[in-house]
């Protein structure tokens, strides 16, 4: 999506006996990525001003179904579900309406868990591949024929609308969007602020190399981290880098180096290059500008190392979307 039609509104519909968690989790990411400068809005809405949890938690002052569009992100955090009877249906219909309202007038739609339900009552599945929570995976292949349900993964995009699957994994399908909005370097400083992982449902891209060495909890590697994606166009000593973590350069070799795998200055070069792939393949910068936008002196050097990694010169790349390297996660 273009970045002018994005309005930064999430409205989360509230459904009856909705998993806390469900919801709580993915509004934090959001919150916490405001924080951190990203323009998102979040607002509560509901078919009635009060809902009660499934915990037995109680919201009220819940806004009305009110109107969205292109450039809102609706999140249908999981219900408890319960089977449909006379008179109760799964989900109840204004709810059902509203997103089919929603869907038409452009809004990107994201569901938590069981929230697919309420997508799949909607008919908003029908032809897309989407998931669940494991329990609800064959049920809802029964339900929804025409939905692609698919098991053992966290999450899944399919055109503007994305499911999740069990509890939890709302915060991955969160920072997802996060990162898909305003790029990865927001996204782990979220997933750091919330002290997750960030994990990859196992059908989505390769991780960004600025999100694959984050998994750690090391404080003073963080800070070196977060300085080094800031300023890839700077040179960097490994005693300079030492002075960001407050370590010596030894302590922070051998502390970057257990809890990354590989040494700053090794770092440093794969968030360049990953860098440079981007530009190469959605800017019309030469060769020469985007080795020097990375932090590469010798354009001729920038060649050599990139061709090394990628297996195809950075002239080529323009032509055809850059492999992951082999081994890279």
């Amino acid at each position: 999506m273009d970045d002018r039609t994005r309005t930064g509104r999430v409205v989360v519909l509230v459904l009856p006996e909705v998993n806390l968690l469900d919801l709580g989790g993915p509004v934090q990411v959001f919150d916490a990525a405001a924080h951190l400068g990203a323009p998102y809005r979040v607002e509560y809405v509901a078919d009635t001003p009060e809902v009660e949890s499934a915990q037995g938690l109680r919201f009220a002052g819940l806004g009305p179904l009110a109107e969205t569009g292109p450039g809102d992100l609706v999140l249908v955090p999981g219900p408890r579900l319960r089977e449909p009877g006379p008179g109760r249906p799964l989900v109840p219909g204004t709810a059902v309406r509203w997103l089919r309202s929603a869907h038409r007038a452009g809004s990107r739609i994201a569901s938590v868990c069981s929230g697919a339900a309420a997508l799949g009552e909607a008919g908003l599945l029908d032809g897309r591949r989407c998931t669940t929570h494991w329990t609800l995976i064959e049920t809802m292949r029964r339900r929804y024929p025409a939905a692609r349900v698919q098991d053992a993964v966290l999450y899944v995009h399919d055109g503007p609308v994305s499911t999740s699957a069990g509890i939890s994994t709302g915060i991955d399908l969160a920072l997802s969007l996060v990162e898909r909005e305003h790029g990865p370097a927001l996204a782990a400083a979220v997933a750091r602020q919330l002290v997750v992982y960030l994990r990859r449902a196992g059908t989505d891209t390769q991780i960004s190399a600025f999100l694959q060495h984050r998994a750690h909890l090391h404080p003073a590697v963080h800070r070196v981290q977060d300085h080094l994606a800031q300023h890839l166009d700077v040179p960097h000593t490994l005693a300079e880098l030492a002075a960001v973590a407050n370590l010596s350069p030894r302590g922070l070799s051998r502390a970057f180096t257990a809890t990354v795998g590989i040494t700053p200055l090794e770092y440093r070069q794969r968030l360049r290059l990953e860098l440079a792939a981007r530009l190469l393949a959605e800017t019309d910068l030469t060769v020469e500008a985007v080795a020097a936008r990375c932090g590469f002196r010798d354009a001729r050097h920038f060649r050599r190392l990139f061709t090394a990694r990628y297996g195809v010169p950075p002239s080529a790349s323009r032509q055809a979307p850059v492999a992951s390297p082999p081994g890279a996660c």
